[in-house]
């Protein structure tokens, strides 16, 4: 859970900018946007394998880049 406590002489722009911070780097926007519609297992398998594909392509595109031949 992401906490900011405000100093004494801080503005409110500064302690929220630092909470959107901390927000960002738990990650925890995109785990409510997973979690807020139920995914059945045939969802998440097609999921995964979309992310596998993505992977596997953008790796494949920087392995190609890197040689010399």
């Amino acid at each position: 859970m992401a906490q900011v406590i405000v100093g004494e002489n801080e503005g409110i722009e500064s302690a929220l900018r630092r909470f959107k911070r901390q927000v960002s780097r738990a990650d925890i926007f995109s785990d409510i946007k997973k979690k807020r519609y139920f995914e059945t297992p045939i969802e998440r398998a097609k999921r995964k394998a979309i992310a596998r594909r993505r992977k596997r392509r953008f790796t494949d595109s920087n392995r190609d880049s890197n040689r010399t031949d």
